[in-house]
């Protein structure tokens, strides 16, 4: 009886190892073109990093900036109509122990009230006695304010102190200058208790303040307590109520603020808080990012066809040792995957690198600006693996060109 002998299929001796193995002996014989083909990729995908993590770095800052001041500003003030003769005609008034109220809502962590005295024509001065020869000079304009203005504004004295409750519930003749005011009047230094007059009536100077900065036009003032102002001057009302709010507090501070104020009338008082976002810095930095990524996914179309480039001339130049591969029994599919890895491998390198360069920019540009660094790690890892996304599109048709090549003219020397 006669045994039939079974085909039994060759098991494939060329494994992964082996594919890496060839893989990486193509990229390492030539390092300078190696270095050369990835410099793109480097180029695109620091880029993009760079883009993305300065963009992201100086939004801190902005909002930094922006969360110091306007984010953190809020007024409210007596709603108008249109009077007779296209005056506007106030609608109420704001009750005095307005700033008690405000500060009792979440998010009011400061607040004060501000008002323009109108002292008529009498001159503010710095001596007792008019020269009438002297040449008559614009006086400074006088403001009364509630004895936490300082909190409210950002401001900080600079000699001497600001009033306290104290002096306004007792009217007392106190004021403090803003440091322009200051200069203008001849007062450099309040430890002497020096005076200045508005019209006969003489108030003591016990402070000079600057770095007021959310109302700039206090520098040039003259403040005077609100409790002084209502006594010598015959204030009536106050004006504005100034709130120091807690960053992203404005819509809410905005929506309760009304009836806290006047319960009553809620629709007699106008407030102005911030949003909670602020969509003109969002849309700029919006438009800012989209550019720059542009050229980052410029620079990634030209790093990708350079790896497209050298990997099909890398094709080209190896078209002998390809058909001998075929020759000894190499595959299509063999062929084309040993390309395929280099391409990827070229492109996952130009990724790390380019990653790794995209971060050390930001960094260094941030210490040198004095600015915290903000960078996703997540956006860094994805733009490290991209490299090997391009270079795995770059490969495709180098690879399928090299595994169209047949034995007999690889070995005769065509293609």
């Amino acid at each position: 009886m006669t045994a039939v002998a079974q085909h039994v299929p060759r098991a494939d001796r060329f494994g992964p190892a082996d594919l890496l193995a060839e893989a990486a002996a193509g990229i390492g014989a030539r390092p300078g073109r190696l270095v050369l083909t990835i410099l793109g990729t480097v180029l695109g995908i620091a880029s993009v990093v760079v883009t993305v993590g300065l963009a992201q770095t100086a939004a801190g800052q902005i909002n930094k900036q922006f969360d110091a001041v306007a984010a953190t500003q809020g007024v409210a003030k007596p709603a108008t109509s249109d009077g007779f003769g296209g005056n506007e005609r106030p609608l109420g008034t704001l009750p005095w122990d307005a700033p008690d109220r405000a500060e009792r809502l979440n998010g009011v962590e400061a607040a004060a009230l501000i008002s323009e005295v109108d002292v008529g024509d009498l001159d503010v001065t710095a001596v007792p006695v008019h020269d009438p020869s002297a040449p008559r000079l614009a006086s400074p304009a006088v403001v009364a304010t509630s004895a936490h203005a300082l909190e409210s504004l950002d401001g900080h004295v600079v000699q001497g102190r600001f009033f306290d409750a104290g002096h306004d519930e007792r009217g007392d003749r106190v004021v403090v200058l803003g440091a322009e005011a200051a200069s203008r009047l001849g007062v450099t230094r309040v430890d002497r208790q020096p005076s200045i007059f508005i019209g006969d009536r003489a108030y003591q100077v016990i402070g000079v303040m600057d770095g007021v900065v959310r109302r700039t036009d206090l520098l040039s003032a003259v403040i005077m307590p609100n409790g002084t102002a209502r006594t010598d001057h015959g204030l009536t009302a106050p004006q504005e109520l100034h709130l120091h709010l807690s960053v992203a507090a404005g819509p809410v501070v905005g929506s309760q603020l009304p009836t806290a104020l006047s319960p009553n009338s809620p629709e007699t008082v106008k407030v102005q808080v911030p949003a909670g976002r602020s969509s003109v810095r969002e849309n700029v930095q919006a438009d800012i990012n989209a550019i720059f990524l542009a050229l980052g996914g410029v620079a990634l179309l030209i790093g990708g066809v350079g790896i497209a480039n050298v990997t099909l001339l890398s094709v080209l130049e190896r078209v002998g040792e390809i058909g001998l591969r075929r020759a000894l029994g190499a595959t299509r599919r063999q062929i084309a995957a040993q390309f395929m890895v280099e391409s990827v491998v070229v492109g996952m390198l130009g990724g790390l690198v380019g990653a790794a360069l995209g971060v050390a920019v930001v960094a260094i540009v941030s210490a040198a600006s004095d600015w915290t660094p903000i960078l996703d790690l997540r956006m860094v890892a994805v733009a490290a693996l991209s490299g090997g996304l391009i270079g795995l599109l770059a490969g495709l048709y180098p690879s399928l060109k090299a595994a169209s090549i047949e034995p007999i003219s690889a070995l005769r020397g065509g293609v």
